[in-house]
């Protein structure tokens, strides 16, 4: 049964496409011209499937014993280094459903039966269609071909990351910004082969569904034969790591308000019943402004209130005590990760360090922390809170949540609602110059040659079975 919003969402995308039609005038010296094809505007002639496509989604674990639902954990971060390269915030209009075919070849989409996937994120229309997934059948798909490579900007375990632009679409006026993204490029091969085909679906899942002023924004999702695609908006900040190991420490002032917004983006990430559980400089985005992004959800996983995972994942010196004795972790683990991150920006480095793993973990684990003297009163206290190494006597870790930490004294200066609203201005905003700009990022990547090299077809497939997707528009969610 087809809703209200969903009809006005269809009649809304036949009339802009009728308005764009135009009907050619036939070639006298061709034969006499046969019926007009409307198949741009009313989608394929064949009937697309009723049933619903919804994305999958993860399990968890039903109480502490539980296991975890995938089949093999992410091995251990050890060394630190630059992760993906995440968005900036969602506040430019997102990009248009796109209506081009995309052509045949041997690294074209594959042949799914699924349709263009929107979130609707709002309930404007009052129809109760909030969060739902809404399909529209069209048989146009958007690939590798819709976007122009202009540089390397990093590199992971499954591929690759460039900066991409978005080629013009059909419609003009399609609100889609300045078109400047970040392309996520991941080989299906080697996922499989380290069976982490469920950590790539459950990423490109909990970010369809996440939209915060301070975390990634994903714009498109597709895939080819051989690779999967995450289409991100591209932010020219660079990495709070690389800011702070610049700087070397940040103030007590500049460190409150990356400390707010990060503290925002996981409660809010909380509220979703997601967890991170890689909270690290690395993957913390700063755009032009100076506001913190969050990003790389590739080790996320959603969880609720009563359940406990397993999984030992994360960077060794952000690790919670909890998931290094594999006693069962859940949203607490995220806060502790949060307290590692400021005490890095105000002393220059982690409160737990060591050459070695073993060691290292046995001070995170055993060693209590030593708290730098120069810095006051206040953020001891809420850093005492933060890295408790018990998860029930935590800050955070009550019913309140992040409200909890929100209300600690040393953020009594922080205007939440104004914070949220991107109203307050971080007194540091980084050297950008111009939108294509990646002087923030590692010239190790920037310099080398921006290629999508080709990657081997898995011979099993399915794997990835509902993987494309489509942000929603402005007049999907605002009426």
């Amino acid at each position: 049964m087809v809703s209200a919003s969903q009809k006005k969402t269809i009649h809304s995308l036949l009339s802009i496409n009728l308005r764009k039609l135009t009907i050619t005038p036939p070639n006298s010296n061709t034969s006499p011209p046969t019926d007009f094809d409307f198949s741009d505007v009313f989608g394929p002639t064949t009937p697309h499937p009723n049933q619903s496509q919804s994305p999958p989604s993860t399990s968890s674990s039903s109480s502490a014993a539980a296991a975890s639902a995938f089949p093999m954990d992410p091995p251990v971060i050890h060394y630190r280094s630059h992760s993906f390269v995440g968005p900036s915030p969602r506040y430019n209009p997102a990009p248009s459903l796109p209506f081009q075919i995309q052509e045949a070849d041997d690294e074209s989409l594959e042949v799914e039966p699924e349709a263009a996937v929107v979130v609707v994120a709002d309930d404007a229309t009052g129809d109760g269609d909030k969060g739902k997934s809404l399909q529209v059948g069209f048989n146009n798909k958007i690939g590798p071909g819709d976007f122009e490579i202009l540089r390397m900007i990093g590199q992971g375990a499954f591929g690759k990351v460039f900066q991409v632009r978005k080629k013009r679409g059909p419609i003009e006026g399609d609100g889609e910004g300045d078109g400047i993204y970040a392309m996520k490029v991941m080989r299906k091969d080697t996922i499989i082969k380290k069976n982490h085909v469920d950590y790539m679906k459950a990423e490109r899942d909990i970010l369809t569904k996440v939209v915060h002023p301070f975390i990634v924004q994903l714009r498109y999702s597709f895939q080819t034969k051989s690779k999967l695609y995450l289409i991100l908006d591209f932010i020219n900040g660079g990495h709070l790591f690389f800011h702070l190991y610049r700087q070397g420490i940040f103030s007590e002032d500049q460190a409150r308000v990356y400390t707010a917004e990060i503290v925002c983006a996981v409660s809010h990430l909380h509220k979703c019943g997601i967890v991170h559980r890689d909270l690290k400089p690395e993957n913390i985005l700063m755009d032009a402004d100076g506001h913190v992004m969050l990003t790389d959800f590739g080790l996320a996983k959603e969880i609720d209130e009563s359940s406990r995972s397993n999984s030992m994942c994360g960077t060794t010196e952000y690790m919670a005590p909890e998931i290094l004795l594999s006693k069962g972790h859940n949203k607490d683990a995220d806060w502790w990760s949060v307290g590692v991150l400021l005490y890095e920006m105000l002393s220059g480095q982690p409160p737990f360090t060591h050459p070695n793993r073993k060691k290292l973990q046995e001070r995170i684990i055993k060693e209590k922390i030593k708290l730098p003297p120069f810095l006051s009163t206040e953020v001891h206290s809420l850093l005492k809170g933060l890295l408790q190494k018990e998860p029930s006597k935590r800050l955070g870790s009550g019913a309140g949540g992040g409200d909890e930490i929100k209300r600690h004294k040393w953020f009594k200066s922080i205007n939440w609602k104004k914070l949220e609203a991107r109203e307050l201005q971080p007194k540091f905003k980084p050297d950008v110059g111009g939108k294509e700009c990646t002087a923030n990022f590692d010239k190790c990547w920037t310099t080398m040659p921006a290629h999508d090299s080709p990657a081997s077809t898995p011979t099993t497939g399915g794997h990835f079975q509902g993987y494309s997707y489509v942000a929603p528009n402005p007049w999907l969610s605002t009426g």
